[in-house]
């Protein structure tokens, strides 16, 4: 049976791509950085689609892959058309263009910062004890020179316990840090760290001053007695609400795919609510991570998570009872290692359900009788590790009809070297003499709206207050709401102090309980966008940062916030061209952008693991459906959810104690 056109690749299919390169190049070894399947084309997609609803044999789409790989030390991109098995076009991509990271080639560099002549003779001059070893963290360079136009890793060096793996390098930061080219392994020099309130580096590294780990694994954390925690089991005894068919999911008049990818770790296609479409294309677009510690190197510190690593070749493998509860269905990722094997990166996506309290209720005053409906989810998730950083991005699906981007960042701070008794405006003191920078996260989610149709619109409501002393408003107490549309390609200010609404809308269908367009709303509360200036390259390279919406029109390649290559960009190839204040995109096919920002002002408490900080978008009917869509849910009952009284509880806890000692002492 042929594969769907939104199904994720196979390693079948892995294996053709890299067959394909091979025997193009058979003089040489292509080194590659990623593999993956290529979105079918829209224009084809939407009949398909629709043809696959109807019952009728849809048309055959080609599939299609991209894959990133190097010829010594060029760049190369090529496409694949895999139904038929050739290569479509291979481009050697201009000098200063450098694709994702290439772990493998990481890995070489990990241990090159610790065994390079240079590398070993800073190591001795630290005198370390014999339980104490230098660690390596392999960091995206970023960017501060025009001309430079290698593959470039920059190391930041710490130390840790010797006897454990698990042991939290980043309390102990050194203050050398090599730079190697990744693609040659060649050492380009020795970057020294500041250590001071100012810029004053000393060019030399001196007897390590022993001072304490801050440790979070517990077998060196130093807690000694764990809080009693009772188990709590989430189940569901007559199964699951929810059905999967390969990459296909249907739960509560929900229908949608869920495909893994190694970018953007998930993408959700075609989005239908009770029969109705929503949206064509959902997903994770980029990620920017700048830090304001204005120090050289740590100026470079930017990294586009997405771009520059991979969401889902760096996602993790999740476990039953830990990072989603209940009845778990898990969806596996693939990455391609720098030879061209497979490698399968298992439980990289949870699906579950779960509870989250009221959906609504009322309760007639005059009778005492209510009404009352729990709010049911249904959950996406995919957690990815990029180095120090976990973060967790959840797409949760309700009854009612709203889609709820979820993000959770946690993991460990990256750090720095602070001298004894140096406070800076920069950075929080996290444990003795190592410093967390004041840095941001920025995500951009993209949104392909097809609400009712493909043809829709932007719109923005701001609450105004009607004019004072007038005949129709003489207590002054009358507000109103005005709307704007988006014309042309660009961004929408922020306006908290007008509560303004983005909406996205199709004016070609009218509601006929408003009389107004069908629309879903986006929920965003006023953020903190990037604080570097215009002029720096932190802002050219991340324009999709300096805004919280953004209007494009469609067009096939228009896919990463940032652009396609990130790694060591100068500039912005994403929305910085796209949303250029030309293009056309009301009542035609268009695209919205969100940029998810919060600005982490590290905390003590954030060390040496951090607590989950959580930031949400919500897509949420307003005008779409007649009424509320959640009617025809159950009313809520015991004998259905299940709960009990605290009392009956503890009494059944203490029996079932007291068996289980009677137990034991038979035996």
């Amino acid at each position: 049976m042929a594969p769907h056109p939104f199904d994720q690749i196979s390693d079948e299919e892995v294996r053709i791509t890299v067959k394909l390169i091979k025997d193009a190049y058979p003089n040489d070894k292509p080194v590659f950085a990623q593999i993956d399947r290529l979105d079918p084309a829209k224009n084809l997609m939407v009949p398909y689609l629709e043809a696959e609803r109807q019952g009728i044999a849809p048309p055959l789409i080609p599939r299609r892959a991209y894959a990133y790989f190097y010829i010594d030390q060029e760049f190369h991109k090529a496409l694949i058309n895999l139904t038929f098995k050739h290569i479509i076009c291979d481009e050697r991509l201009p000098e200063g263009v450098i694709g994702p990271l290439i772990p493998d080639q990481v890995e070489e560099i990990e241990q090159l910062s610790v065994n390079h002549p240079v590398c070993k003779a800073e190591i001795e001059k630290l005198c370390l004890p014999d339980n104490i070893h230098v660690v390596c963290d392999p960091w995206i360079y970023g960017t501060d020179d025009p001309n430079e136009k290698r593959l470039l890793i920059q190391c930041y060096m710490y130390l840790a316990n010797k006897n454990h793996t698990e042991s939290n390098h980043y309390s102990l930061p050194l203050k050398f840090s090599p730079v190697f080219d990744g693609l040659t392994k060649e050492f380009v020099r020795m970057d020294y760290l500041p250590s001071g309130a100012d810029e004053f580096v000393i060019n030399d590294t001196t007897v390590w001053d022993e001072f304490p780990l801050v440790e979070y694994h517990p077998d060196l954390n130093g807690v000694t007695k764990l809080r009693e925690v009772k188990p709590l089991i989430i189940s569901q005894p007559e199964g699951v609400s929810f059905t999967v068919d390969n990459h296909k999911i249907t739960w509560q008049d929900w229908e949608f795919y869920v495909v893994p990818n190694a970018r953007e770790g998930a993408v959700i296609y075609d989005i239908h609510f009770k029969g109705r479409s929503i949206i064509y294309r959902l997903s994770l677009s980029e990620m920017t991570v700048p830090y304001g510690d204005p120090r050289a190197p740590f100026h470079r510190k930017q990294a586009f998570d997405l771009g520059d690593c991979g969401f889902g070749v760096n996602g993790n493998v999740l476990n039953l009872g830990c990072e989603c509860l209940g009845v778990i269905k898990y969806m596996d990722n693939r990455a391609v290692t720098a030879d061209g094997d497979v490698k399968i990166i298992p439980n990289t996506v949870c699906l579950h359900e779960q509870d989250a309290g009221i959906l609504y209720k009322h309760v007639n005053y005059r009778t005492g009788n209510s009404v009352v409906a729990r709010r049911r989810e249904f959950v996406v998730q995919i957690i990815a590790t990029v180095a120090n950083y976990e973060y967790a991005v959840q797409y949760i699906f309700d009854q009612v009809g709203e889609i709820k981007i979820s993000v959770r960042a946690t993991g460990i701070l990256s750090t720095m070297p602070i001298d004894r008794d140096v406070d800076v405006n920069y950075g929080t003191l996290v444990g003795p003499r190592v410093m967390a920078a004041y840095h941001q996260h920025l995500l951009s989610f993209r949104i392909d709206p097809a609400l009712d149709g493909h043809n829709n619109t932007v719109v923005y409501d701001d609450v105004l207050k009607m004019p004072e002393n007038t005949k129709l408003n003489p207590y002054n107490v009358g507000f109103y709401t005005e709307r704007k549309y988006v014309e042309k390609a660009g961004h929408i200010d922020q306006s908290p102090f007008t509560n303004r609404a983005y909406k996205i809308i199709n004016e070609n269908v009218i509601n006929p309980t408003s009389k107004k367009p069908v629309g879903y709303k986006i929920v965003m509360p006023a953020r903190q966008m990037i604080m570097a200036s215009p002029d720096s390259y932190n802002t050219k390279r991340a324009k999709f940062a300096t805004e919280q919406i953004w209007v494009t029109k469609y067009k096939e390649d228009r896919i990463y916030a940032a652009g396609e290559f990130t790694n060591q960009s100068q500039n912005d190839t994403g929305l910085a061209v796209w949303a250029n204040g030309e293009d056309d995109v009301r009542n035609t096919d268009n695209i919205v952008w969100c940029t998810l920002g919060f600005t982490h002002i590290p905390k003590p408490e954030d060390f040496p693991v951090m607590p989950v900080e959580m930031h949400e978008i919500g897509i949420t009917p307003f005008g779409f459906f007649e009424k509320n869509p959640a009617l025809d849910l159950p009313q809520a009952n015991n004998a259905f959810n299940k709960s009990q009284l605290y009392e009956e509880n503890r009494k059944n806890a203490k029996s079932v104690s007291s068996a289980n000692c009677c137990k034991k002492a038979s035996l």
